[in-house]
């Protein structure tokens, strides 16, 4: 295992996932916990492990991309402790807890692939009848070449809602501690990028690491006018669960 705090200790990490397990309202958790994490650089390829170098566990609290950003997050959210977040992290980002590079979520819809996901697809529920579902064959473009050497492409079903249903009443059904999406209509992915849903009295955001050349940093952005300016949104809910020690 390969770990980068930066700044954070574990007993600092330890206390803030002690406090965010006291807060029983799943949303509030995880806005009390990614909260924590606003203006960590943007630092993309923290991971380590293609088809030709061995996968090694990385926890890099240093700098992350919007991907590893809500992989920690969600595995705070399941833990009580760093010890914990450390499992949890392990069954967030791979498939079985293998840490194998074949066995890693490289897609967000990975996240709702198989019988461990710790979110739902809440995206046909929250669109209702604007949602459109559409089968992709991820990972592969359309001149016959995968995007990611090693793995092999798998044929998904995937619900979005487009952006210009995006509406009001879209807006309503959305709750604070959502996992966004942002649809990609490109051959061989789901989406181009994820992030948070925060929502207050006066406005929701999209709580994500913003890759933008003025904002390499984990920024809160107005999500109506981030969304409208792409092909629609794809969204997951944390499951209500108790916290334990390297699992649900």
């Amino acid at each position: 295992m390969i770990t980068h705090l930066g700044n954070w200790t574990i007993e600092r990490l330890d206390l803030i996932m002690h406090e965010a397990a006291a807060v029983s309202d799943i949303g509030e958790r995880i806005d009390f916990i990614s909260k924590k994490f606003l203006d960590t650089p943007y630092q993309e390829s923290t991971l380590i492990g293609d088809i030709n170098t061995p996968e090694v566990f990385v926890i890099n609290l240093e700098g992350m991309d919007c991907m590893t950003f809500i992989e920690y997050v969600e595995a705070m959210r399941l833990s009580g402790s760093f010890t914990e977040f450390t499992e949890n992290l392990k069954r967030v980002r791979y498939r079985n807890r293998e840490v194998k590079f074949e066995c890693r979520r490289h897609f967000f819809t990975d996240w709702v692939a198989d019988e461990t996901q710790t979110v739902n697809d809440v995206t046909a529920i929250i669109g209702g009848v604007q949602t459109v579902r559409i089968h992709k064959m991820l990972n592969l473009k359309n001149d016959g070449a995968n995007i990611l050497h090693g793995i092999n492409p798998v044929d998904r079903e995937i619900n979005y809602i487009p952006s210009d249903s995006v509406d009001d009443s879209v807006i309503d059904n959305l709750r604070t501690g959502d996992y966004a999406g942002i649809y990609s209509d490109k051959d061989g992915l789901d989406v181009t990028h994820v992030g948070i849903i925060i929502k207050d009295e006066n406005k929701v955001c999209l709580r994500h690491a913003s890759s933008g050349k003025e904002t390499k940093k984990v920024i809160d952005d107005d999500f109506k006018e981030y969304v409208a300016r792409k092909e629609g949104i794809v969204i997951f809910r944390p499951r209500q669960t108790g916290l334990q020690g390297g699992g649900l």
